[in-house]
């Protein structure tokens, strides 16, 4: 083990990767870029910076860059992140260790203080762009950088370093290593010696932030829903585990219920661990193991399914990174009558003929939330309803990233694509779909109370909904 790792023992040597050559510089500080775990609790690259510092006898603080934009994102999830990132800031504060906010591209803030710090950990990025950031910051950067896996339970790069098909294959790699990385250690964040006195902008004052933003602000905060940081995913996970793991295994497909655990946007932001999230359940008392084994199997297995398809394929984001199968044969019937065709403003403005796929639309709107049964649905009737499959694919992703407080992640990105037969297999062939899965209304009205969904909506938006077909 190198003296690096071995300064920071309770980090798995295999979370760790150091991304160039360059050495120690005897001055400044360990720099922590924060950018996918934005937390101070349960934060390995945290930790791994603090051994540094401790072990070089030098102080450690935090970065992050905050970009006045970001492609495809809208004011509800900055606000989201910035209320994580001002709840982060306090607690950091509590061990001593400052959090540096600056305006800027992340690279461009980073580089500019590398040359006055020792060296610089970051945490791992999924999406190709924000690993291309990681990258360019060591090429370009004085000091060594070193990067720690924060965001999965097994590290990415042991399950597979290649493209997987579906969860049927990485279960098994994953099941085989999960016990040894989903233990944690309880360490806390510490301060070495005293920081440097570093100008940043202040957190104290979201809305002031806010208004230096320059991004799409119709989807707007949803703070009543889902307050950002750590302490309210936190919360959301107590709630779950008290009242909605038990049955989970047959009531999750059930919207109407409350069986779901809605941590998504605080796992899609880092501040909450994922191994946090699947202890608390695996440790619960009296849970049934089919319900904790099928929670545990969409947060682990499938997730990091979704981070391998955005770290493998080249196309992760576009249509051509769906199976040569599907597009197949969608593209066979793309010709086929389509007895409602809607325009993007139509579907956004969740004014179709069907009130179910209306509600669904109108809680993303209201709340940034949709439950993963009815995301399902919602994507299908897109592809149904556009003119062609590939208009259908870049609807749903726009919409989706524009109005779930959890889009632009892997997950989102790998939701999409399964709408489209990503990690599925072929069906019976019917009109428009082809072999691609399809799902209908009937399906929902046997299969959930709808209705009942459809009224709690209502209530959320005062009654305003399209109800009846045409």
């Amino acid at each position: 083990m190198s003296p690096d790792c071995a300064a920071a023992p309770f980090i798995h040597p295999d979370r760790v990767r150091r991304l160039n050559d360059r050495p120690w510089q005897p001055n400044g500080p360990v720099l922590y870029w924060m950018q996918q775990a934005q937390r101070a609790r349960d934060n390995p690259a945290l930790l791994f910076a603090c051994g540094q510092a401790h072990r070089l006898g030098v102080p450690v603080v935090v970065a992050f860059g905050l970009m006045r934009d970001y492609p495809g994102a809208a004011l509800r999830h900055f606000r989201f992140m910035l209320e994580g990132l001002a709840e982060t800031e306090r607690e950091l504060a509590r061990f001593g260790i400052p959090l540096l906010l600056r305006w800027g591209e992340p690279t461009s803030v980073i580089l500019e203080l590398s040359p006055d710090v020792a060296g610089i950990v970051c945490d791992r990025a999924y999406l190709p762009p924000l690993a291309t950031w990681r990258q360019m910051v060591a090429e370009q950067s004085p000091c060594v950088v070193w990067q720690v896996e924060t965001d999965v339970v097994v590290p990415a790069d042991l399950v597979s370093q290649r493209l997987e098909v579906a969860a049927r294959t990485m279960r098994p790699r994953i099941l085989r290593q999960i016990n040894e990385h989903l233990q944690m250690d309880d360490a806390k964040p510490y301060q070495t010696a005293s920081p440097p006195a570093l100008a940043g902008e202040s957190l104290h004052d979201l809305d002031r932030l806010g208004d230096g933003l320059t991004v799409d602000r119709t989807p707007g905060p949803v703070t009543r829903f889902f307050p950002g940081g750590s302490q309210a995913a936190e919360q959301a996970l107590d709630r779950f585990v008290c009242c909605g793991l038990m049955g989970y295994a047959a009531r999750r497909r059930h919207p109407e219920d409350e069986a779901v655990s809605r941590l998504s946007p605080y796992l899609q932001y880092g501040q909450i661990a994922v191994q946090r999230v699947a202890r608390q359940v695996t440790e619960t008392a009296g849970v049934d193991p089919a319900d904790r084994d099928a929670f545990l199997d969409e947060l682990i297995v499938r997730r990091e399914l979704a981070h391998n398809y955005t770290l493998h394929h080249p196309a992760w984001d576009r249509y051509a990174g769906l199976p040569a199968w599907a597009r197949a044969t969608l593209e066979a019937h793309a010709g086929d009558p389509r007895p409602y065709c809607y325009d993007l403003a139509t579907l956004e403005a969740a004014a179709t003929h069907d009130p179910y796929w209306n509600a669904a639309m109108t809680e993303a709107r209201l709340t940034g939330y949709m439950h993963n049964h009815l995301r399902m649905y919602w994507g299908k009737k897109i592809l149904e309803w556009s003119p062609d499959p590939e208009t259908a694919f870049a609807r749903c992703l726009e919409l989706n990233n524009r109005y779930f407080l959890d889009g632009l992640s892997p997950n989102s990105h790998a939701n999409v694509g399964w709408i489209f037969g990503l990690h599925d297999r072929p069906w019976p062939e019917r009109p428009i779909f082809g072999t691609v899965r399809y799902m209908n209304a009937a399906g929902l009205e046997r299969k959930v109370d709808i209705a009942a969904y459809v009224q709690q909506v209502k209530e959320i938006d005062g009654g305003d909904i399209k109800t009846s077909h045409k």
